[in-house]
């Protein structure tokens, strides 16, 4: 499914496209040896445009946002006013600080934020040839909104924010963190990434209420999510007479009710405890398809759980069920993300999902422990399986990735510092270095001429990537490392290193996704062109109260499940969600929102 925002909106959105596209498009912007700068493919390698540094026009590259209000603390960095891009920029005359924020994800064994090489590696390239100061601003990943909220208060918020979620960057337009830019000015500084959200058709989804208040990030494949994955105990289930991993709900139950009589693990399903933050309970394959698109607009966004709607329940019921069978641990309230971790290690529960990377240290840790252990990897299904849920479906990405804003607390120099990092960074060179590292230290190159990252955990120098391959660095510009066909960027992804080979595996979950998108399986949550006031109003106290809640209907009696369902539905609504549905019909039916295609 497709977004399409009202057409009052798309139209504004042209008209800026052409008028800046004229602007950005005079000159030379053809390089002999990449092609046309600006040309997009999401097959293609490294920035998903083609031409590095190469882009020339007669686009002024103004020395002002004209839109921060905040004091000016240095000149211009550029320029002659001939060249857009990195052509065209020059060094500040006086220091510009830019403050970058990364995630902190509290991973063990990686380079620590604020001092490490690669954070150097960027100073030395980037910063000191433009006279910026870069400082790395550590952004906890599991308390994002409260952590932003305390850099504004004390008035050290980054020179840009960036999140994945719509609803969260919204929130901080309303709360007043972000600042409108100039998108003019954004395309003369910025001309490779300006033209790859002309191309990948993202500038509809740079305005919130008239106003210009986002940059989009490229996401590959948004259409799927084939970058993450759940790991089954593949000798569990052969041991109690099963050659695949359990298709239906039905086959589940038998498989893990197997495992626990045969002793090979008390609670196989495990679990962990209710994180009480957006994302919680994604209700998407307890969904009836196509979806009644009202319900869509009020109750489909995941970052706020949608307790008293139907699917939910239907998701909830299930989990009911698995706790009073004994497949759920009944201590899950306690365990928390790296406990629920060790376990899977540690031979105590059947899965365990996350994002895969070349270097997956946990998996690492498997095998040690398990070494005649078996995993597979869940391929996506297509068959609907009717007990509880309808369809295998899955929640598709934004079409973008990172929405990225600017300070209402940064000068207009620095919000431009930042408009060249985000240019820099998506040029192949220095995104090539930042994604892959140095050939041997971090990967080697195969004889298809592809590079393969090396076993992270054997390398200890000083060129260690963090997270996942530098990503908490790169996502500015993309999401995931793009490299030739989607088989060539799976296999470069793909956990190296191990007893087992999970390539083929995670090929075919993309392709068996992309067919569950086409079936209609895949929705994408409705965009709000409008501030929603009621959920930055009431949406920390809704997540909070839904994860009391969920796990009191989560350990009740079976027979109880129903009527403790209704009450607690109507505390919730009573609580802010009602507010919150209801603002967001209203805006749905102004025009204000996307829709179902």
């Amino acid at each position: 499914m497709k977004k399409k925002f009202l057409q009052k909106t798309i139209a504004a959105a042209l008209v800026s496209a052409m008028a800046i596209g004229t602007l950005a498009g005079c000159g030379d912007t053809t390089d002999p040896a990449s092609g046309s700068v600006g040309s997009s493919d999401n097959n293609s390698s490294g920035t998903g445009s083609s031409g590095a540094g190469t882009s020339s026009s007669g686009a002024g590259n103004s020395g002002s946002t004209g839109s921060s209000g905040a004091e000016n603390t240095g000149s211009s960095a550029a320029s002659d006013n001939t060249v857009a891009g990195v052509e065209g920029w020059t060094a500040f005359d006086k220091a510009v600080t830019l403050k970058v924020p990364v995630y902190d994800r509290g991973r063990e064994g990686v380079p620590a934020i604020g001092d490490c090489y690669w954070e150097k590696w960027l100073q030395e390239n980037f910063g000191d040839k433009y006279n910026i100061t870069m400082e790395f601003v550590p952004i906890p990943r599991n308390a994002v909104l409260e952590n932003y909220a305390l850099l504004a208060s004390s008035k050290q918020l980054p020179t840009f924010l960036m999140e994945y979620d719509y609803p969260k960057v919204a929130q901080w337009v309303a709360d007043g963190y972000m600042v409108p830019y100039d998108l003019e000015e954004f395309a003369a500084i910025a001309p490779t990434y300006y033209q790859r959200m002309v191309d990948l058709n993202l500038i509809k989804y740079t305005t919130m209420d008239d106003d210009t208040y986002f940059v989009l990030a490229e996401r590959p494949y948004y259409n799927t999510n084939y970058t993450f994955a759940t790991w089954y105990r593949m000798d569990w289930l052969e041991q109690v007479g099963y050659d695949h991993i359990p298709a239906t709900r039905k086959e589940y139950l038998d498989a893990m009710q197997k495992i626990i009589d045969a002793g090979i693990a008390e609670h196989p399903g495990g679990g962990s405890m209710t994180s009480g933050t957006p994302g919680m309970d994604q209700n998407y394959a307890f969904r009836e398809y196509p979806t009644n698109e009202e319900e869509w607009a009020m109750y489909g966004d995941y970052a706020i759980p949608s307790l008293g709607w139907e699917p939910n329940k239907r998701l909830l019921k299930e989990q009911n069920e698995n706790f009073n069978l004994g497949i759920t641990d009944p201590e899950f309230f306690t365990i928390d993300a790296e406990t629920a971790k060790a376990n899977f290690i540690n031979g105590k529960t059947y899965q365990y999902s996350d994002y895969i990377s070349a270097n997956m240290t946990w998996l690492s840790s498997f095998y040690e422990t398990n070494p005649d252990g078996k995993l597979a990897v869940g391929i996506q299904s297509l068959e609907a399986d009717t007990e509880y849920g309808t369809v295998p479906a899955f929640r598709s990405n934004l079409p973008c990735g990172m929405m990225i804003g600017f300070s209402s607390q940064a000068s207009e120099n620095e919000i431009k510092a930042a408009m060249m990092y985000m240019e820099w960074m998506l040029q192949e060179e220095n995104l090539f270095v930042m994604q892959w590292g140095f050939e041997n230290d971090n990967f080697v190159y195969g004889a298809d001429g592809m590079p393969t990252s090396t076993d992270y955990e054997a390398y200890s120098g000083e060129h260690k990537q963090g997270f996942n391959t530098n990503k908490d660095y790169w996502c500015v510009a993309i999401e995931a490392r793009n490299v030739g066909t989607i088989e060539d960027t799976i296999k470069a992804s793909s956990p190296v290193g191990l007893p087992q080979d999970f390539t083929e595996d995670l090929i075919q979950n993309y392709y068996n996704q992309v067919a569950a998108w086409e079936k209609g399986w895949v929705p994408t949550d409705c965009m709000f062109a409008t501030e929603i006031k009621s959920v930055g109003e009431y949406q920390g106290d809704l997540l909070t109260r839904y994860a009391e809640l969920r796990d009191k209907l989560v350990m009740c009696k079976p027979e109880e499940f129903d009527t403790l369902y209704e009450q607690y539905a109507e505390e919730y609504k009573k609580a802010g969600y009602q507010a919150i549905a209801d603002e967001r019909l209203k805006a749905f039916k102004d025009g204000l929102t996307s829709r179902q295609e």
